[in-house]
């Protein structure tokens, strides 16, 4: 795949000015960002107006599952656009009909009916208005190592420095430690001892914050930003007993895991795990058109029969946002997109970073599963310092700055946080491409090498 513009160098930096003039950027110290004036997209790749190529192995945000500009899709936002661009959300219209008997004919379990949002964050704030709701509670419990979105209350419950700006609204939020053996706060030496240990603080935790005050507990299926800690086997189910026994409501945050990411439809299908809410985003229309949701249990759907639910938002369920969802879920299934990410993931990315793995020191874990997976990088094996401390900014996070140019170098977009670089290509990468990733990243992590002390 080649460019399909011209390097136009001068197009570039009129974009770049007028960038750096009025776009205020996310997460940034304006003064100190430079950003990369994109030219141009397709599949698993983007490109600048220099006409330099980059695989991108960070879908974006994590969300452009099927890749770039996919022709069905651009063609389905096309004709909607042409027959009904925008209506009002309480309107019966096709396009967000459908999207919703598509979504709930995925989502596990009674989640049958759809609440939509904008994105995320918005699904998180509706999911947890509806738990309090149902069941007359306030408290909601979250997880460290956690990120559910930049809105008022979904970043209160998030679990990493992005909160700490914003921690003036917490009253309500109570946090624990959910499993992750590498780094245990259990001292486990195994699966099993995480997954015991980590059930047992939980049930003390609702124990002493009292459980006849607790609406929910939100979890990431498998932890997405955070780190991509797949959950030993066991832990979720054990959640979900745990919900029921006391009465709080189970929701399950597939923003960042859900639509094939993990190589099934949503990550809580490995677990055989059902929660009574659902959020999702992202990969519902690969992010062409900003969407998300709640997926709603018939339990707490039947409180708000003869209730109204006091919230909403005025463009739910947008008629472009929706058909290009349609199209995306279509897509999916027509192409057998769910399929290669798994393919991909057991095939190609597994045993190729686990290789990596073997021959840099750098290394301290691999995990994942599908096309979601995290490299955790340290300074030694033995103590497992990570290469980089925690929240590392300027000088400190040098390494991983190194590492993060030693890939763009060679034509790699890496998704790095902290001490890890997440591996997150499209879910429909080819094996060829996944292939070439893995070459640039063995490239890289030689100069995260340089930086190892064991």
């Amino acid at each position: 795949m080649t460019p399909h513009v011209e390097p136009d160098p001068r197009a570039g930096a009129a974009v770049k000015a007028a960038d750096r003039a009025h776009v205020f950027h996310s997460w940034s110290a304006q003064g100190l960002i430079d950003p990369l004036a994109v030219a141009g997209a397709e599949g698993s790749y983007f490109w600048d107006y220099d006409g330099n190529r980059y695989l991108d192995f960070t879908s974006g945000l994590v969300f452009t599952n099927i890749g770039y500009q996919h022709p069905k899709v651009v063609a389905a936002i096309q004709e909607q656009a042409g027959k009904l661009a925008t209506f009002a959300p309480a309107f019966a219209v096709e396009a967000r009909s459908e999207a919703a008997r598509l979504i709930a004919q995925r989502t596990p379990g009674d989640l049958d009916k759809i609440f939509f949002t904008n994105g995320g964050a918005e699904a998180v704030e509706n999911a947890v208005r509806l738990a309090r709701i149902h069941t007359g509670r306030h408290k909601v419990m979250s997880a460290y190592r956690s990120y559910h979105g930049a809105t008022s209350t979904a970043i209160n419950l998030t679990g990493d420095p992005r909160r700490w700006a914003s921690d003036t609204g917490s009253a309500g939020v109570v946090r624990f430690w959910a499993p992750f053996l590498y780094r245990s706060a259990f001292y486990a030496t195994t699966e099993a001892e995480e997954c015991a240990r980590a059930l047992t603080h939980l049930e003390d935790t609702i124990a002493f914050e009292g459980p006849g005050t607790i609406a929910a507990i939100i979890l990431e299926t498998i932890p997405g930003t955070a780190g991509i800690m797949t959950p030993p086997p066991g832990y979720l189910p054990g959640v979900r007993e745990i919900c029921d026994k006391y009465g709080i409501v189970l929701v399950l945050d597939e923003v960042m895991s859900g639509f094939g990411r993990t190589g099934a439809w949503f990550a809580a299908d490995h677990y055989d795990v059902t929660p009574d809410l659902m959020t999702f985003a992202k990969g519902v229309n690969s992010g062409y058109v900003p969407l998300g949701g709640v997926a709603i249990s018939a339990e707490i759907a039947a409180t708000f029969d003869k209730r109204p639910f006091p919230g909403g938002l005025t463009y739910s369920g947008h008629p472009l946002a929706c058909a290009a969802a349609v199209a995306t879920l279509n897509v999916m299934a027509d192409e057998g997109i769910v399929d290669q990410a798994a393919h991909i993931g057991s095939a190609v990315l597994e045993p190729g970073l686990r290789e990596l793995a073997a021959r840099h020191p750098s290394v301290g874990e691999v995990r994942g599963t599908g096309v979601f997976w995290a490299l955790e990088l340290v300074k030694n094996q033995e103590t497992r310092e990570p290469l980089v401390p925690y929240n590392a900014a300027g000088a400190d996070a040098a390494p991983m700055a190194a590492f993060g140019a030693a890939c763009k170098k060679n034509g790699l977009w890496p998704f790095i946080n902290m001490n890890r670089t997440h591996v997150v290509p499209p879910c429909n990468i080819t094996e060829a491409e996944a292939k070439e990733g893995l070459a640039v990243l063995d490239d890289a992590l030689a100069v995260a090498d340089e930086y190892t002390t064991g």
